[in-house]
């Protein structure tokens, strides 16, 4: 006898209920009504409302002069109140009072200086208008890795306040990840936990249900994000179907389960459920009436063993070489160690121990020895393709590890199943050794499936590319002269440095690397060394970005100006003569003149009859030209006056001798 059990959280959850309520009132009330946006992600109730005259409008100035605007549960951004209030458009506020919470958190801690980080689908309109009610810097992570991701890259100092809130929808499992990672890497962060607590319920409840029957069937949107998330959770126990109407369970054929779980997302209308409800009885109903004999029959050929078969066993003992498992059959039940997994990282009883159950394919019966050979992997592969098949239509991003080298390409371990990338797809530069890559964790998106062969390619290329791209439109988007940057050098040339400031490059020029003149960059700066950089100026027509490197607390004249004043007395070193004077170097970067009638008190002829090149002597400064950055020095203004007068005299006797 079949059973089905409904889950007691299926459907509309507080927030969607209010929602679709305010909407019916309007109706009831013979006002005209638009939605900003569809009030929920179900097809069917849409459609429903639109038969009804309820309009989907994506903007507040599309709305009609008598209609009245309704906001939806998932929330706007503070801008669209804003257009509304400016336009006097009348609406009404259905946003769930969870996400409204979220809304005055955000607000708060923005204004008083803080960065507000979202764990959740950046795509997603809750997501998109939490961001809408930041008025500082206001970051979205889809996952812990991308929380991760985003403290190594983001330029805040560390006492700068961090608060973490979560879409209310978000996957409770992922967001233990993100509050670990939030706790190791941000300082200084505050955490909100705004999960729905009915979506956490649901979560809850579906993943134990699942863990107790067959097949799960999820009912709801197939846009809809919370209704995907329960799908997944419940794929990870079970068979799982997701359905929109009852319309789609005749095509389920449920000869293969016993036990069935039903629940729906929180989009999913009563009357919707309850048609599923229905139709899942006649047909039920008149599947018990077949004949004894076919079901007896059905019965001894489920207990018969044969390869390919999936089996479920429970972990009896576990060895470093193999695993055996009870299946409910007269043989031995046995996977090889090779046969649990293709990653190449783990431990077998790392993952697996006694007690476990775990879902298998039969690779081989031994009816003489009574042993019967399983995969897991295998198995995995099975389930992980159907996951890869998904990635591939919805285009997401895989994480993967690469875990071979073969002709052509690398092969990457991820969903349980390895994948192809070609070569010239590991990466968006060019890789003359493909070994260097093996253990590396890589972000990869399908770009190729063939089902019959059960194989997909892979591309970590187009991941690099996109995210290449979309740090480049963000770089357009923020700079500003004098802007600051940490980046890479990546290449010199004999005219300067190129740098990577995150997806896009900007040169230093040599001139820019110090206050001295250099023969080549290398004397400052070399491949690969992390620099600080700000913006000369840009040209985003032409792409291209001009950086300096030098700072103005390092200019050699700033210094000077800052040290020493007109008649200070310094020590210099000659380091050049002129036929007007020497040059004497005060500080390393700034020489400073000595007139050749500011050497002595007697008329000198030949500089280098009175100084040398590298020769110390002091002098007093007697002028700064600060326009021309140009220094005079005497060092006869030095001289005591007895010198002076004794210097006159001997210049006066050898004129008097000149003329007799």
């Amino acid at each position: 006898m079949k059973q089905y059990t409904l889950a007691k959280t299926a459907g509309f959850c507080f927030g969607v209920n209010r929602a679709v309520d305010l909407v019916y009132d309007l109706i009831a009330k013979q006002k005209k009504a638009a939605t900003l946006g569809p009030i929920i992600h179900n097809p069917q109730m849409v459609e429903e409302l639109s038969k009804k005259g309820v309009r989907i409008i994506s903007s507040p100035l599309e709305a009609q002069p008598d209609e009245c605007v309704v906001i939806r549960s998932h929330g706007v951004c503070q801008s669209v109140y804003d257009e509304l209030t400016a336009h006097r458009i009348t609406y009404v506020d259905a946003t769930c009072p969870f996400v409204a919470k979220i809304h005055r958190i955000v607000e708060r801690e923005s204004k008083a200086g803080a960065v507000i980080l979202i764990a959740g689908d950046p795509d997603h309109p809750e997501v998109q208008g939490i961001k809408g009610h930041a008025s500082g810097p206001v970051f979205v992570a889809r996952d812990a890795k991308e929380l991760k991701d985003l403290s190594d890259t983001l330029e805040f100092s560390q006492n700068t306040p961090f608060v973490l809130v979560a879409q209310t929808t978000y996957h409770t499992s992922f967001w233990r990840e993100c509050l670990e990672i939030a706790r190791k890497h941000y300082t200084n962060v505050k955490i909100f936990d705004t999960i729905c607590s009915a979506t956490s319920e649901r979560q809850s409840e579906a993943a134990r249900l699942a863990a107790e029957n067959d097949l799960m069937i999820v009912i709801g949107g197939k846009h809809s994000s919370n209704t995907q998330k329960l799908r997944a959770l419940c794929a990870a126990y079970c068979e799982t179907v997701l359905i929109e109407t009852s319309a789609e369970i005749k095509d389920i054929d449920f000869s293969a389960y016993d036990k069935i779980g039903i629940t729906a997302g929180a989009s999913t209308p009563a009357h919707i459920i309850k048609e599923v409800l229905k139709t899942m009885s006649e047909i039920l109903r008149n599947e018990e009436n077949e004949d004894f004999a076919t079901l007896l029959e059905q019965s001894l050929e489920s207990e018969k063993v044969y390869n390919g078969k999936r089996v479920t066993g429970v972990v009896t003992s576990v060895a470093p070489n193999e695993i055996h498992v009870d299946i409910g059959a007269k043989q031995a039940g046995i996977i090889p160690a090779e046969e649990m997994t293709d990653d190449p990282n783990v431990k077998i009883e790392d993952i697996v121990k006694k007690g476990d159950e775990l879902e298998l394919i039969v690779v081989k019966v031994n009816d003489q020895e009574g042993i019967v050979t399983l995969s897991k992997k295998r198995c995995d592969a099975m389930r992980g393709f159907e996951k890869i098949k998904e990635a591939y239509e919805a285009q997401t991003v895989l994480d993967a590890v690469i875990t071979d080298v073969v002709r052509g390409g690398v092969l990457a371990y991820t969903c349980g199943t390895k994948i192809f990338i070609p070569a010239p797809h590991c990466s968006n530069t060019r890789v003359e050794d493909l070994s260097t890559l093996l253990k590396k964790e890589v972000r990869l998106l399908i770009i190729e499936v063939n089902e019959g062969r059960g194989r997909a390619k892979g591309s970590v290329r187009a991941v690099l590319n996109a995210e290449r791209k979309a740090k480049q439109e963000k770089f357009w988007e923020e700079v500003e002269v004098g802007k600051t940057y940490t980046g890479e050098v990546k290449s010199l040339t004999a005219y300067g440095a190129f740098v990577d400031l995150g997806g896009i490059d900007g040169m230093i020029h040599i001139t820019e690397l110090a206050w001295k003149k250099l023969k080549h960059p290398s004397e400052v700066v070399n491949v690969g060394d992390m620099v600080e950089v700000y913006i000369k100026e840009f040209d985003k027509e032409k792409k291209r970005i001009s950086l300096g490197y030098r700072k103005e607390c390092d200019n050699p004249w700033t210094i000077f100006t800052t040290k020493y004043a007109v008649d200070d007395v310094i020590p210099v070193k000659i380091v050049s003569f002129t036929t007007y004077g020497a040059f004497a170097e005060i500080i390393p970067g700034v020489d400073g003149l000595i007139h050749i009638s500011q050497i002595a008190n007697k008329r000198v002829e030949k500089i280098a009859d009175v100084l040398t090149v590298g020769q110390e002597v002091d002098a007093k400064i007697i002028e700064i030209d600060t326009d021309k950055k140009r220094v005079s020095l005497s060092m006869r203004a030095l001289l005591s006056a007895d010198e002076q007068k004794k210097e006159h005299v001997s210049e006066e006797a050898a004129e008097e001798t000149v003329e007799e």
